[in-house]
């Protein structure tokens, strides 16, 4: 594997990441009845207390 392979491999992550991100904050800007409707779900992170949503699907 090369270093160009390597690094090609890291820019296709983040720029994945950064979509994934930037689709989160979308769906959460909306409001709280509209993203009920079209089943974003919204999980309770007990972290800190605080409400984040995941696209995993696997809720428990």
């Amino acid at each position: 594997m090369s270093i160009l392979s390597s690094i090609g491999r890291i820019a296709i992550q983040y720029a994945a990441t950064r979509a994934r991100y930037r689709s989160e904050r979308i769906l959460l800007s909306l409001p709280a009845d509209l993203r009920k409707d079209i089943g974003f779900p919204e999980i309770l992170d007990t972290r800190d207390g605080r409400r984040t949503a995941t696209f995993s699907s696997k809720v428990i």
